[in-house]
C-alpha cells in the first residue's frame, strides 16, 4: 500500500514539475533557471507545511508518503538544479550560477521554515 501512495504522488508531481518549469521559464528572458527555482521552493514550502501538520497531529504517515515522498520527491529536483548551475558556470555566467546556488538554499530553507510555522499557527 505504501509504495502505491508514493507512486500516485509521483505521478502528479513529475508532470506538475515539468509543466510549472516550462510555464515559469517561458515568462522570463533570463539565463537564471526560474522554473527550477520555483518548483524547488514550492516543494520546500509544501514539505514544511506537511512536516508541521504531521508534528501537530493534523496529518498522518499516509499523507506524508503521498505528498512528501511522492509529490514533493517528483516535484523538486536537485539534479536539474545542479546541472543548470554547472551549465551557468561553464558558459561564463558565474554570477547567475552563484545567485542560483545561494538563492535556492536560502529560499528553500526559508520556505520550509515558513511551511512549518504556518502549520503550527493553523493546527497548534
Amino acid at each position: 500500500m505504501n509504495w502505491l501512495l508514493v507512486v500516485t504522488g509521483a505521478m502528479v508531481g513529475a508532470p506538475l514539475r515539468y509543466l510549472t518549469d516550462r510555464a515559469v521559464q517561458s515568462r522570463h528572458d533570463s539565463l537564471f533557471p526560474w522554473g527550477t527555482f520555483a518548483v524547488n521552493v514550492t516543494g520546500c514550502l509544501i514539505l514544511g507545511l506537511l512536516t508541521g501538520a504531521v508534528a501537530e497531529g493534523a496529518a498522518g504517515s499516509h499523507l506524508q508518503l503521498l505528498l512528501g515522498t511522492g509529490l514533493c520527491g517528483a516535484l523538486t529536483t536537485y539534479s536539474t538544479f545542479s546541472y543548470e548551475t554547472l551549465r551557468l558556470t561553464e558558459t561564463g555566467a558565474r554570477f547567475y550560477a552563484a545567485a542560483n546556488a545561494a538563492a535556492s538554499v536560502v529560499a528553500g530553507l526559508g520556505a520550509a521554515f515558513a511551511g512549518v510555522a504556518l502549520a503550527q499557527a493553523v493546527w497548534a
